[in-house]
């Protein structure tokens, strides 16, 4: 458990900081860069994927904190849910409080990774990768799960 949260410590902070510098470089220089594909393009986004609940900007950075603080406490609480999936948590939190401080530093979410070939995506960010990745893992670690218990329970049968 101790390893798992010093590393876990280790990768938020290192992510954190790599998401932040991101930032202040894309609100403080001007790095917009158009590109065949995607472009570096600063945006900032009032509410949450693909703006949605942009109408809430004011109150949006106190509701996730207040997801993030709950989320901490059931992790205090669950002490065997962190140390299964510490890696994905770990990622959650860097980037969801990455993105949260955007809102507090400059009233919004910075983005400034522009896709656009062959469709046109949404302007996001590095916090929203590393969360998607989060996402991504945990949905990988349940279906390996599920498959383990499916075949525990067809051998017993």
């Amino acid at each position: 458990m101790r390893k798992k949260l010093v590393l876990s410590i280790i990768i938020f902070t290192i992510l954190f900081i790599i998401d932040q510098v991101l930032k202040y470089g894309f609100t403080h220089f001007n790095l917009n860069v158009d590109g065949p594909y995607m472009s570096l393009q600063l945006a900032y986004n009032y509410g949450v994927a693909f703006s949605m609940f942009s109408f809430l900007a004011e109150y949006l950075k106190y509701i996730q904190l207040s997801m993030v603080i709950a989320g901490f406490i059931y992790l205090l609480k669950n002490k065997e849910v962190f140390t299964e999936y510490y890696l994905p948590i770990t990622l959650l939190f860097a980037g969801g409080l990455s993105n949260i401080l955007d809102r507090f530093t400059y009233g919004g979410v910075v983005d400034y990774l522009y896709w656009h070939y062959g469709f046109e995506f949404a302007i996001f960010n590095f916090a929203d990768i590393i969360i998607n990745c989060a996402v991504a893992i945990i949905i990988f670690m349940q279906i390996k799960q599920w498959q383990a218990e499916r075949k525990e329970k067809k051998n017993k049968s």
